[in-house]
């Protein structure tokens, strides 16, 4: 079974706007219409009344406390204190307008601040809410596992491919799938002992759901790496890791979830690659020396390459 929400990292540890990204496909109709009077403008909203959100979201104060609850806040005065520490640690570290939305009017050096600072944005907060305690079973199992098969389609393929490769390379069995046919063909021939994860920036990707449900029926362990941890995606999957990256109208698909996803695909190969130091090192190096001379000049450690040797 997933984790429940309660064991990710407490609200007050993390960005508030981040858990109510996160959270607001999940949200019912008039609790949505809170989270984008919150999200609109969080610094405004953390110095309003309950009875002001309540009235610029179209809606009721019981709403406000119920969607209060609903992201893991106690209650209206504890979200105006979580949002008033999120706006005072934004200021510190840049000015507000690098984190609004590329506009038309925005000229190469403005779209690069904003392109850079989202990408930098994407991967602090992430960090800043992974679930450490989830993040350490998901290591445990891909440890332990037989095999490993990666599900991802679209810009989701990419950061798939990347986890197989890695795991490859330090000698662990793994099969990175973009192909819908090919994926449930492979999960329908995992078994207990295997690991199927599945990556998927909405959760609702159908092929990856699809993939995995299989994956599940067949006794393997099932993780998904999402953006939302109320997704079709979590329910077919017994570890949830999530991300923090914003997607817009200029960055559907963006970089930014992407270095989100990878960084969290870091993370889990150098966790899995901790409990097999000896075979894992031995692994990378064995690696780096067989495509060593096919690069041009020294070896970063300025040891010579076997083909200018002669061995």
């Amino acid at each position: 079974m997933a984790s429940s929400l309660g064991s990710a990292p407490d609200i007050a540890d993390t960005s508030p706007l981040v858990r109510i990204r996160s959270l607001f496909p999940g949200l019912a109709r008039a609790e949505q219409r809170v989270a984008q009077v919150v999200l609109s403008d969080p610094a405004v909203v953390a110095h309003r009344s309950i009875t002001e959100v309540a009235e610029a979201a179209g809606t009721s104060e019981t709403t406000v406390t119920r969607f209060c609850k609903a992201i893991g806040v106690g209650g209206y005065p504890d979200l105006r204190i979580a949002l008033a520490a999120d706006t005072a640690r934004t200021a510190a570290r840049a000015d507000r307008d690098l984190g609004s939305d590329i506009g038309q009017g925005d000229d190469l050096r403005q779209v690069v601040s904003k392109v850079s600072f989202a990408d930098a944005r994407a991967v602090e907060e992430t960090a800043d809410q992974l679930d450490v305690v989830e993040l350490e079973k998901v290591v445990e199992a891909m440890s332990a596992a037989g095999r490993v098969d990666v599900y991802g389609v679209g810009a989701s393929a990419f950061v798939a491919m990347d986890l197989q490769q890695k795991l490859h390379r330090i000698g662990r069995i793994s099969f990175a799938w973009s192909d819908t046919h090919i994926a449930l063909t492979s999960a329908a021939v995992l078994s207990k002992g295997d690991v199927a994860v599945g990556i998927s920036h909405t959760g609702a990707t159908a092929d990856t759901v699809e993939a995995l449900r299989v994956a599940r029926s067949r006794g393997a362990t099932t993780v998904a790496l999402t953006n939302f941890p109320r997704s079709p995606i979590a329910e077919v999957a017994d570890y949830v890791l999530t991300t923090a990256a914003r997607e817009t109208t200029f960055r559907s698909g963006a970089t930014a979830s992407r270095i989100a996803q990878l960084t969290v695909i870091d993370c889990l190969f150098v966790g899995v690659a901790q409990r097999h130091h000896g075979s894992a090192t031995a692994a990378l190096e064995a690696t780096f020396e067989a495509v060593s001379g096919h690069r041009l000049g020294p070896r970063p450690d300025g040891r010579r390459r076997q083909r200018e040797t002669g061995k």
